[in-house]
Formats: structure tokens, sequence, C-alpha cells
């Protein structure tokens, strides 16, 4: 049976798709009349004539490599530019100032990449042309309070929400409404034509909802805000400024964020250079070579990550039954679950779906899989995700680990360092969700 080596490379060859200078510099083309971008077939050219400026900006966790990219297309076109980074890849590229941000929560980098853009775009006219470059975790990254809120009110929610499991739509939608500059906010600010180049890291690849749609109209409102925090029992639980704002927002006493029949969005076209499915298409692609039979379940990891892991190896188990004695088959899902964290153990989400996939599937011999992130980062460790097999637990119980009760205090990273599970790629630079690769065989009358 493969082993994790096997799924590794599987897994690898899924995030080695999505590296955003490679996608920006299929989508991007510059020339003596003017610059083009592609989204699949279809493709905008706009002329030189009549631009006087190009500015870039955005930010997320693939800010940096999309930048030098599209830097390196436009060249001595660009005039400015400022674009929010993970931290420790900040710098400066000729006109273009990357500057380190935090994530998942905010710090004053993503304070400072939010006003720095906010100003640039505001000293933008009609014959401007701005280069937007937005990723997954550019919502955290480039991050601004709305008025009458703090910087650590704002951090505080989204600590609850994230420990609350919410997931990436409830999250974002929250988010949009205690702040300045995301939900459409900087289009707004912008009188100049804006085209955005989106690697997606959220499903379906709403554009108002990679990084909290800075640039596009926002379909949520603030009773959507409202009710996600009632519904997470949250509403004694946020400083009294957030819930005030909230509360007002609801029965109309601020101002909505831009909706979509704003005059600004006629300035706005968005592209999509790369998502989840991209990297699962790929990840396909290099199973195959396997000869097994390979299914591809996009949107699939979603919800609690212990409850999802039990239906991805049931789905596993189905279709080996299905395949017939003797056949391999492969699922390749894409997505990206939540944790509800009750205990006070260290890990991420896609290290506790492969806990309870362990544990789910204990005993089965012929049985694989591993789930990770495709930034490399899973939570607060320094793993991208795991490993899991039919063995893992038993070999887990002979070094004298429980995985129910490490599983019951979320404490799936050392469980997996003491065997040797932990997939470690680093950060990626780039970011469309998680990927999760399983495996299983039919045994053989």
């Amino acid at each position: 049976m493969p082993g994790k080596e096997w799924l590794e490379t599987v897994f690898r060859a899924a995030v080695a798709a999505v590296e955003p200078g490679r996608l920006v510099r299929d989508a991007l083309r510059a020339g003596d009349g003017g610059v083009a971008i592609r989204d699949g077939a279809a493709v905008e050219s706009i002329p030189w004539v009549g631009v006087r400026n190009v500015y870039l900006v955005g930010g997320g966790k693939a800010g940096r490599p999309m930048g030098e990219a599209a830097l390196a297309i436009l060249g001595n076109r660009v005039a400015a530019g400022i674009l929010a980074v993970p931290a420790g890849e900040e710098g400066v590229a000729g006109p273009v100032r990357f500057l380190g941000a935090g994530h998942p929560l905010p710090d004053e980098g993503s304070r400072e990449a939010a006003r720095g853009i906010l100003s640039l775009l505001t000293g933008t006219d009609a014959r401007d042309l701005v280069i937007a470059l937005i990723s997954g975790g550019g919502s955290s990254m480039i991050s601004s309070p709305a008025e009458g809120i703090t910087p650590e009110e704002k951090e505080s929610v989204s600590r609850l929400l994230l420990r609350s499991g919410a997931g990436i739509v409830s999250l974002n939608t929250v988010r949009k409404h205690l702040s300045s500059v995301k939900g459409g906010r900087l289009a707004a600010a912008c009188p100049a034509a804006v085209r955005v180049l989106l690697l997606s890291d959220v499903p379906g690849d709403d554009p108002s909802v990679v990084a909290s749609g800075p640039f596009s109209p926002d379909p949520s409102t603030f009773g959507d805000a409202l009710r996600v925090l009632v519904g997470l029992h949250l509403c004694s639980a946020v400083p009294p400024s957030v819930r005030l704002r909230i509360e007002q927002g609801a029965a109309g006493k601020i101002p909505e964020t831009p909706k979509p029949r704003d005059p600004a969005f006629e300035r706005v076209r968005a592209f999509l250079v790369g998502s989840n499915r991209t990297a699962l298409s790929a990840a396909a692609e290099a199973a195959e070579a396997s000869g097994a039979r390979v299914k591809v379940l996009p949107g699939f990891l979603k919800g609690e990550a212990r409850s999802c892991a039990r239906g991805f190896v049931a789905a596993l188990r189905n279709a080996s039954a299905a395949a017939g004695p003797g056949k391999s088959v492969v699922l390749v899902a894409g997505g990206e679950t939540s944790v509800t964290v009750r205990g006070n153990g260290l890990g991420g989400r896609n290290q506790e779906f492969a806990l309870a996939a362990a544990i789910e599937m204990d005993g089965e011999r012929e049985m694989a899989l591993l789930c990770g992130g495709t930034d490399g980062v899973d939570g607060p460790t320094d793993a991208a995700g795991a490993y899991a097999d039919g063995s893992t637990c038993s070999r887990a119980r002979q070094a004298g680990l429980s995985p129910e009760r490490h599983l019951e205090r979320n404490d799936s990273h050392p469980f997996f360092r003491a065997l040797s599970g932990l997939l470690g790629t680093g950060p990626t630079g780039t970011n469309v969700a998680d990927v999760a690769v399983g495996f299983a065989r039919n045994p053989a009358p």
C-alpha cells in the first residue's frame, strides 16, 4: 500500500499547481500597446493610451510572489504599490513596498498596509489603472477597524469566532461590518479603474469572500453579522462597542457596506487566476499515475473537522467496495473545515481531521490518508497537516498514547509528532485552502 511518501507527493503536486507567480504570469500580459488579462478563455485588453499610471495593491499569503510577478510583467509602467505579505517577507522592489502583516490575527503591519493602500487609492483618478492582487489571508493582513472600534476589540472578535468554529463565510461576514476597508470599501474609495487578480481560498470562489472582498460588492448585511453572533452565542462575549455597532447597523442607523448596484463597481472587474479546484485537478493527475481509480470531491472539506473526517473515511470505504476485489481508489477532496476548540491542546484543523480519521479507520490495513493546508501552515503549529492509516491508532497505543483523549483535548500535533506523522512543507507562499488525499484498496479474494 502506498504510504505517507506517496500521498505527500500527490499533495505537493497540488501545491505546485497553484504557485502564485506562475498563475499571475499566465493571466497577465503586457506589451507596447497595452495590458491583457486572462480569465479562462476570456481576455480583456486595456490599451496604454489613456492610462496615466499603474498601481499595484492588495495582499494575502501569496502577496509577495504575486506582486513580484506583476511588477516584472508591467515594468516601469508601475508608479507605486503597496502589498501586505506574511511577516518575514517584507521589503521593497522598485516602486512597490511589501509590508509584513499578521495572520490569522491582524497586527500593526496589517493596519499600516490598510492605511497605505487606502491613501494610495484615494490619490488616483479616472486616468489610472489599479491592479489588485488578492489572495487568502488578506482579510487579516489588510485590516483597519471601523470608526469606534479599537484594533484590540476587533481582534478579540476574530479570536472568539475562530475558537467557536465559525466558517470562513461567517467569519468574514462579521469582519466586513467591523472594517473600513473590507466588503467593497476599497473599491468605493478608488476613482480609478480596478482589475482584481484573485487566488481563491474559499468554496465557490466568490470574490466577495476572498480576503473579505475589499474590491467586491458585499451581499451580506449587518443583520447577517448579528445572526452569526447570535447563532454562536457570542453576543454577550464580544466587546460592547462591537455589539452596539452591529445592532445599530442591523437597525439601519449605520450605512451598509457597498452593494452590487453601487456605481463604484462599474470600474471594477475580477479575474480568477487560481483556486482550490486548480490544486485538486493537479493532485488527481498525479494520483492517476498510480493506476488507481481517482475521484475528485471539490468542496467536501467543510463543517467540523472531526465530522468531516468520518464522512471522508466512509466515502473512501464505499468507493473501495465499489471498485471491486484487488482494485485501488484515490479520493481527492478540497475545501476548509473548522474546529470548535474545547480542550487546551495544540493542533490545527487538518491535523484534527487526520486524527479523527485515524480513529475511524482503526484496523483497516488497506487504507490511508493525508490532509494539509496548501499554505503550509495548520493552526499555530509548524506543520501543514498530518498522515494517518489503519495502523495509526494501534501504533499510538503501543507508544502509550490515547487517540481518543488527544482528540478530546484538540491535541493532534503532539500525537502525530510522536508517530512521525506530521506533514511538514514550511510556508508555501500560496493559499487555496486545504487538500485531503485518501487511498484504499479492496483486498483480493
